[in-house]
């Protein structure tokens, strides 16, 4: 069984680029018969809001885009699906991590991981420096009081990460060349992104990760931490990110790309036909349904080479 998921932040109205991961995450799951997940990505519990919650599935729902699984609303069978109720699955594996040896506690600021690395050269990235690395890895332990007021990093190997990604086919990195060791919980108790997200996509069964390009470094994160925890790899299918007329990426600050405003000057066919010509489905940014291009999506449409200016 074909499963994929779509997990959006609410920490603001979706913008036309989710929307777009969205409508091809969900399309590559229809086309293959499989079912579809909404998750409520709320790690960030200041800025996540209920209502953006809402909403988000209210945007899905008048775009055409059904889930099988998921949502506010539904507790199983591989629920709660917002990450805000998922404590007890992330602090299990934080346990099961620590277990192995190869986690240590971070007393390291922002302040110093910024004095001490230089950015990486290619996207100002700061890649942590190991200052608090043990001179060799503590024995296996879960002692939290060890990691007390401490960020909970887990070493990374110095050697290749690969896999082939669906759009953009085989990518290496190194991790302890590429990020450094990474944060698994930060030192006010708050969840990592890497973490929870394998956490979540293993024990829901997803099977396929479509997301945008900014996110391959993770990929090869989030594979270290599944073959630590013996989990399976998803297939993972990185998507070129839309861009305004200047070229930046999009982001919830970019005026006029917001579902608000684009829902007050288009119907939800026009939407849907001018992102299915955008990912190279429909030769002409024609008004159709999401349901009508089921049957005519291919992954070979989507190029790596695509740049999408809206």
């Amino acid at each position: 069984m074909i499963k994929g998921r779509f997990a959006p932040s609410p920490t603001g109205r979706m913008h036309i680029g989710n929307v777009f991961t969205a409508l091809m995450s969900w399309l590559s799951v229809r086309s293959r018969g499989g079912e579809w997940v909404l998750r409520i990505e709320d790690l960030d519990r200041q800025r996540s809001k209920y209502e953006y919650a809402r909403q988000i599935e209210e945007d899905l729902s008048w775009l055409g885009l059904d889930w099988d699984e998921g949502g506010l609303d539904d507790i199983g069978p591989s629920g709660p699906y917002s990450q805000s109720g998922r404590d007890s699955f992330y602090q299990a594996a934080l346990e099961r991590l620590m277990a192995t040896g190869y986690t240590y506690p971070c007393r390291c600021t922002r302040h110093d991981i910024m004095a001490s690395n230089a950015p990486h050269q290619s996207d100002g990235r700061i890649i942590y420096g190991g200052k608090c690395r043990p001179a060799t890895l503590p024995e296996m332990s879960i002692d939290m009081q060890a990691y007390e007021h401490s960020a909970i990093r887990l070493y990374v190997p110095d050697r290749d990460i690969s896999f082939t990604d669906r759009v953009y086919g085989p990518q290496s990195y190194n991790l302890s060349r590429d990020c450094g060791d990474f944060v698994l919980r930060r030192a006010d108790g708050a969840w990592a992104y890497q973490l929870a997200v394998v956490v979540d996509d293993a024990l829901m069964g997803i099977t396929e990760v479509v997301r945008g390009n900014d996110l391959l470094l993770s990929a090869a994160q989030q594979q270290y931490l599944y073959r630590l925890m013996g989990f399976d790899v998803p297939e993972f299918a990185h998507l070129p990110l839309l861009c305004n007329p200047s070229g930046v990426r999009l982001s919830k600050r970019d005026k006029g790309i917001s579902m608000s405003e684009v829902r007050n000057s288009s119907t939800a066919d026009e939407i849907i036909g001018r992102l299915a010509y955008y990912g190279g489905i429909i030769p002409e940014a024609v008004p159709c349904k999401a349901s009508e291009l089921v049957d005519i999506f291919e992954w070979n449409n989507i190029s790596s080479d695509m740049r999408i200016i809206i």
